[in-house]
């Protein structure tokens, strides 16, 4: 029950919540959240807008409330508000995911149109400055203040702070399975604290992977409104007909409870799924993946541009590195290599050169040492590997080569790795779907973990990218390949 606000403790039954606290606190650091957010938002757009005024503004002090001071607060002004319209302080978006920046962008486009088409009207002459200039720097700066709150976020989550407390309602290997991903990826904000199985086990104590089990299926809105848990993750399982998740969802009204059921499509997600009202009856309707259209002719322009600027900024480095591949053993700067692409059409993929001459060879001589998940070959301790060649494939500057390939169109910045022609050759019709794609110079499996995957794993990420693409996702990518990189980690 609830006692001054708070839940009371019952830690024998069901263990302890988020930050040692009960039920409430939880609550409190979401809202605390949500606020130091909208904080940040409107002091970014403030200093922006008055920086801007001010500077312009001071070249024409006299008509400095008629010509800017009107545009800088009505710029800011509307900001905001296509924020709170477009719901992007809303506490399930922040910190998960694309899709809080997905509605920041979508709300600062949303903000650009609308001050263009009040310029128009108004046929103010100054209108080109705050469109052109305030707007893509108020985007800069709130995304750099978004990105740097998420990262202090996920450090708290990495130390068991800022948890949802989560109660896991299914099958003992569903729940295991959400059991295990919610320890693996902390930084999520889940933590399951309590489940609930079709028949409880003896309901006397019993863990499962560490997690009491407190109760049956028919007993989990009774624990929410005890225990204060903030959600409900529902899991496959027989028991759950529509009639009962219906009662379910009833039953957790009045509760801060969110309800979350895993649909039978685990690997669809994000712009992908809509909930449709048809003739009364909710559905979940999956549109079909985007392989063409205007959003992949925008890839391919940013492509093209990004490999461009890259390799402007990274020549000196590419030769640079060049030189000492070249200094430290004998051979070419560049290795050459036949890769499968797009539709099953192979290329030719360029890297530097990190091992032996001969090196193709020597594998058959090393199958048998084979560390690499499913058909790819790898070893940790490779002898064929060259001394620069090891510092190359730790940092991936031994890639470097391939931003020729996107500029071509062969590769994309982001998408899937190109295969091996007898990798390809081994897919089943479930794999080969990586090949609707182009393959990417980085992609979800560059930021997850690279060589310590495992196949299952690797294929999974290759094919929910494959699945559930977006521009907003290939943006996230892009800015977590920098970290992967530094970090080195699963590179070998």
């Amino acid at each position: 029950m609830r006692q001054g606000g708070l839940v009371s403790p019952i830690p024998s039954a069901r263990g302890r919540l988020a930050d040692g606290a009960i039920g409430r606190p939880a609550i409190d650091w979401e809202q605390r959240y949500r606020r130091t957010v909208i904080t940040s938002d409107t002091l970014a757009t403030a200093c922006v807008v008055a920086g801007i005024g001010n500077f312009f503004g001071a070249r024409d002090a006299a008509n400095w409330h008629e010509k800017w001071g009107i545009l800088a607060f009505g710029t800011e002004l509307l900001v905001l508000a296509s924020l709170a319209v477009s719901r992007a302080w809303a506490p399930a978006v922040l910190g998960q995911g694309a899709e809080e920046f997905r509605r920041l962008g979508r709300s600062l486009f949303t903000a650009t149109v609308v001050l263009a088409l009040g310029g128009i009207a108004l046929t103010s002459r100054n209108i080109k400055l705050w469109i052109f200039v305030a707007i893509p720097a108020i985007a800069l700066v709130t995304m750099t203040m978004r990105y740097v709150l998420r990262l202090w976020l996920h450090k708290q989550r990495k130390e068991g702070r800022c948890l949802r407390p989560v109660l896991a309602a299914g099958s003992a290997a569903t729940v295991r399975d959400l059991i295990t991903r919610t320890r693996k990826f902390p930084h999520l904000g889940w933590r399951v604290d309590a489940v609930c199985t079709t028949d409880g086990i003896t309901l006397d104590g019993d863990l499962l992977d560490g997690v009491p089990v407190v109760g049956r299926l028919t007993d989990v809105a009774q624990h929410v409104h005890r225990d204060g848990y903030r959600v409900v993750a529902v899991t496959p399982d027989p028991h759950w007909s529509p009639d009962r998740l219906q009662r379910l969802a009833w039953n957790l009204e009045g509760s801060d409870a969110e309800m979350v059921v895993a649909p039978v499509l685990m690997e669809v997600a994000g712009p992908r799924l809509h909930v449709d009202a048809v003739l009364g009856i909710p559905l979940l309707r999956v549109s079909m993946p985007t392989f063409t259209g205007g959003r992949r002719a925008v890839k391919g322009v940013v492509d093209r541009l990004g490999a461009a600027v890259l390799l402007v900024l990274f020549g000196p480095l590419m030769l640079l590195v060049a030189t000492l591949v070249l200094v430290d053993s004998r051979g070419g700067a560049f290795y050459r290599q036949r890769r499968v692409g797009k539709d099953g059409h192979e290329f030719t993929m360029l890297k530097f050169r990190t091992m032996v001459v001969g090196a193709d060879q020597a594998r058959a001589r090393l199958a048998a040492l084979n560390e690499g998940a499913g058909p790819l070959f790898k070893m940790r301790r490779d002898p064929r590997v060259t001394r620069v060649g090891s510092v190359l494939r730790r940092y991936s500057l031994d890639e470097l080569p391939q931003l020729f390939n996107v500029l071509t169109g062969s590769m994309s910045l982001v998408g899937p790795r190109p295969p091996l022609p007898e990798e390809c050759a081994a897919y089943d019709p479930d794999i080969r779907r990586r090949l609707l794609v182009k393959p990417g110079l980085t992609g979800l499996w560059q930021i997850s973990g690279r060589s310590d995957l495992s196949w299952e794993e690797a294929v999974r990420l290759d094919l929910r990218y494959v699945e559930d693409w977006s521009l907003a996702l290939d943006t996230v990518i892009l800015w977590k390949t920098l970290r992967a990189v530094l970090y080195g980690q699963g590179a070998y």
